[in-house]
């Protein structure tokens, strides 16, 4: 598995992990991601993984706003078909362990409380991420937002 930052020739296959983890709609992708492409922007990560030289994942994460070395990972997706072979936690430990080398000191995360998150909310626990936060109804009426967090000291 070879992790790397995301570069122009990655967003058609990262527009298919997108639409086949309905994470968000993909084509809004390009605009996302185009400040960092262009080096715009100092400010984020945005990761591709590889394996066999196939696109089978990314993460996109922010510094806070007003926060002293506090950062938010707004999206992680691998393809399906790849899931459950260690490519989301490597990803992630990927992006932590350059995180704490620019001396960032918290990685928070949020998502969904609603039942199809269930394998989400287990994937965050598994790699050492405490439920911090629950909203109320924040997605939606009935559906909570879960905030976790992870000291990358």
């Amino acid at each position: 598995m070879k992790i790397r930052p995301t570069s122009p020739q990655d967003i058609p296959a990262l527009q298919v992990i997108v639409d086949a983890n309905q994470l968000f709609p993909s084509e809004v992708l390009p605009e996302m991601v185009s400040s960092y492409l262009t080096g715009e922007t100092q400010s984020e990560v945005w990761l591709t993984c590889e394996s066999n030289g196939r696109v089978i994942g990314f993460c996109y994460a922010v510094p806070e706003q007003m926060t002293d070395g506090t950062w938010n990972m707004l999206a992680i997706a691998i393809d399906p078909q790849a899931q459950g072979g260690g490519a989301g936690g490597v990803l992630l430990a990927h992006l932590e362990t350059g995180l704490h080398a620019q001396g960032c000191r918290v990685l928070i995360v949020d998502t969904s409380g609603a039942a199809e998150f269930t394998q989400t909310r287990a994937f965050y626990h598994k790699n050492g991420y405490a439920e911090e936060a629950r909203i109320r109804d924040f997605w939606a009426a009935g559906e909570d937002k879960i905030v976790f967090w992870k000291s990358l000291a």
